[in-house]
């Protein structure tokens, strides 16, 4: 397998990435053969799945606008994955040219991708760490260097909590951090889940067992679920919900079906 100038070295191109598979649904090329191959399985269970990633995206986008109309003009995106046209800081600086925004995440690919597209962007850094571990990540000094703690934070945790078994404890990392932010500060969670998706669970199960093949189970969780993360926050208008329902900017009813799959929504830390 030929290995691209701008795979880092060091990582291994024969195991699907799944930020690289995600990159691959919404039409980015840094991803290998072995990602699009385990993508398209995952598709044959659910053909939109490119859809679930757009709306994803397209949530991401709003939630962020959002947040600057707030007043909020400082950002930590964990689980940022590689960046596509549209990522948080283009969104938030286009909103506020003063507007700070740390990328976190595990996957090297990402990292090194997230410094080539940040390059000579004084107010945006990108940090290799892992939401497992929430201590390292407000320990790290680039953050330290470029977010102020004492003042509102938006942090997002955009499809990357599906990610994590309950064995690993994702609602106390999540605890954590929102221990650590001032006052004001939003969460911004999207998450995958059976309900909403315009197949049945059996069916949708299929392209969940492709992500367990490649040791990266998905974790799909109930409404009821997933507002846990929230404990500690208030719910925003409209509260938890289907992505494509989140403050749309386009009437829904035009939307794919596949739009609606998992939940997303933004809280305030009273």
């Amino acid at each position: 397998m030929e290995r691209p100038a701008w795979a880092p070295p060091g990582i291994d191109i024969s195991m699907p990435s799944v930020s690289r598979i995600y990159d691959f649904y919404l039409g980015g090329s840094h991803n290998f053969e072995v990602d699009r191959e385990a993508a398209r399985r995952a598709m044959e269970f659910m053909p939109g799945l490119p859809k679930v990633m757009q709306a994803n995206r397209a949530f991401m986008r709003r939630a962020v606008r959002h947040a600057v109309s707030e007043g909020i003009t400082q950002f930590l995106d964990i689980g940022s994955g590689i960046p596509t046209f549209g990522n948080v800081h283009e969104v938030a600086q286009g909103a506020d040219p003063g507007a700070r925004v740390v990328y976190v995440d595990h996957d090297p690919v990402a990292v090194a991708h997230s410094q080539a597209v940040l390059d000579g962007n004084e107010l945006t850094t990108v940090v290799s760490a892992d939401l497992r571990k929430p201590g390292e990540i407000l320990a790290h000094p680039q953050l330290g260097q470029l977010l102020d703690l004492e003042r509102p934070v938006a942090l997002l945790l955009v499809a990357v909590l599906h990610f994590i078994e309950d064995a690993d404890n994702p609602q106390a990392a999540v605890a954590t951090l929102r221990d650590a932010m001032a006052p004001g500060s939003l969460l911004i969670v999207t998450h995958a889940s059976y309900e909403g998706v315009p197949v049945t669970e059996e069916r949708a199960g299929g392209a969940v067992d492709v992500y367990q093949k490649i040791k990266n189970p998905l974790v799909m969780r109930s409404h009821p679920e997933v507002e846990r993360f929230f404990e500690g926050y208030e719910m925003v208008a409209p509260g938890l919900v289907p992505m494509a329902d989140w403050r749309p900017e386009t009437p829904v009813a035009q939307e794919d079906p596949y739009a609606f799959a998992g939940f997303a929504g933004v809280g305030r830390k009273a």
